[in-house]
């Protein structure tokens, strides 16, 4: 394959059985629910407004901050984070101490049914400058009904059984990525495979068997020096999907059975590519914010489809966040700033202000200190509306279609908080994380 951009190693072994999964279609199972699309399947109502004393079901302590987003299986909610050191800018301890959390909760009544630790591989990198904006545990876990599986950088990918129990662990690299920003890329699952993009690690994406943690292949290529979204699955037809990546300058197809690279397309002219492509009827598209710009690509194809299979470009100008698809339009937020775009023709329906709560709105960033420009989570869509949850807390609730309405602002802490993770929704209710605590709004009783 050529690229001015790639150069491939490969290796593969065999393919082995693909494990059974008893995950409900309607649960969120990775980072941004069903294929990364963060559109919900759930037909539960969802509460428009919430507050201390309104539709909060509960809200449970976590014993140490992160960035990762929940995921619902079952009557289970699963989040990582981490303890023992980087938890303050001020006091960061020792990174002896550091320890990794995949823990389990009750869905219903927010008791914790299993808190698991892993020691990090040391050395980490240092807690400090952007490293410190997300910290040690940035990607979010998946699952497949039996197993949840996470990504924790220099410490690996690690398979745990429903009940806790760690059943592997596999290094995919140890190195740091050259400007300190850490990596942020989640896990994903197809057929038997644990598909991980391991960044800063080793400037790769590798297939690990879901039962083993044996490499089943491994893809080195300079571009993924730079990307921190995750890549999604995107039907060709009958008999092809492809593995669906935005990496700086360029979208790549990839076989996800063997990590060959079947396609390439020239996208935004960034050096680093932040957030996560989505699709629709088999038109990728990818809207990115260091530097800007904004593409849709058709899937399929082969070499390089810059000429073929672009439909449009633009200069939409988004930040970290991943965008969200429906009914034709993608809705994202930069910057405090709603936007609307045709997915059809790239046209730009609407860009409006988001109007902050007024006298209750606290300053992002908790006890870390986080800067408080940059917000991380992703718009979701369920229940005929989109929610948003600023880094702040402060939850938006917007009306969807080609008109601005913005239904409510909603703030559950009182106090300073992060909330950097993207909210899971399930059995209609929305499962938002900080780096302190773990929420659930939901009207239900």
């Amino acid at each position: 394959m050529r690229s001015r951009h790639l150069s491939f190693m490969v290796f593969c072994l065999g393919m082995l059985p693909l494990a059974c999964s008893i995950s409900r279609a309607s649960d969120w199972t990775r980072f941004r629910g069903p294929n990364g699309s963060g559109v919900s399947e759930d037909s539960g109502p969802l509460p428009t407004t919430w507050s201390p004393t309104e539709n909060l079901a509960w809200k449970v302590a976590l014993p140490g901050p992160g960035s990762s987003s929940p995921i619902v299986v079952g009557d289970r909610v699963f989040i990582t984070c981490w303890s023992g050191y980087g938890t303050s800018r001020d006091d960061r301890g020792e990174q002896s101490d550091l320890v990794r959390h995949l823990m389990c909760f009750d869905a219903k009544t927010g008791k914790v049914i299993w808190d698991s630790t892993v020691k990090a591989v040391l050395p980490e990198d240092d807690y400090r400058g952007m490293f410190a904006e997300h910290g040690y545990s940035s990607h979010s876990p998946v699952s497949d009904g039996d197993r949840v599986y996470v990504f924790f950088g220099k410490s690996g990918a690690l398979a745990f059984d429903i009940d806790g129990k760690q059943l592997w662990q596999t290094s995919l690299g140890t190195d740091s990525d050259a400007r300190g920003w850490g990596s942020a890329s989640s896990p994903i699952l197809y057929e038997n495979l644990v598909i991980v993009t391991a960044s800063a690690e080793s400037n790769s994406m590798a297939a690990l068997d879901k039962s083993t943690g044996k490499v089943v292949w491994q893809q080195k290529a300079p571009g993924f020096r730079a990307t921190w979204g995750s890549p999604i699955l995107v039907p060709v037809d009958d008999q092809r999907t492809d593995l669906v990546l935005g990496v700086p300058f360029e979208i790549w197809g990839v076989n996800p059975k063997t990590g060959g690279l079947k396609w390439f397309c020239e996208a935004m002219n960034t050096e680093s590519y932040c957030s996560s492509v989505v699709a629709e009827d088999g038109i990728v598209y990818g809207m990115e914010g260091m530097g800007g710009g904004s593409i849709a690509v058709k899937v399929g194809g082969e070499d390089d489809v810059t000429k073929t299979n672009v439909v449009w470009s633009g200069r939409h100008a988004n930040r970290i966040g991943t965008p969200v698809i429906h009914d034709g339009l993608i809705y994202f937020v930069s910057g405090k700033i709603a936007n609307c775009v045709d997915a059809k023709t790239g046209d730009e329906i609407y860009r409006s202000r988001l109007e902050a709560p007024e006298g209750n709105s606290a300053d992002s960033g908790g006890d870390r200190g986080f800067r408080g420009g940059q917000d991380y989570s992703s718009p979701v869509v369920a229940d005929g509306k989109l929610h948003y949850v600023a880094r702040n807390g402060d939850a938006y609730v917007l009306k969807l279609g080609r008109e601005f309405e913005q239904l409510a602002v909603n703030r559950v802490p009182p106090d300073r908080e992060d909330f950097s993770g993207t909210p899971a929704i399930d059995e209609g209710s929305l499962f938002i994380r900080s780096d302190k605590n773990l929420y659930r709004v939901s009207s239900a009783k």
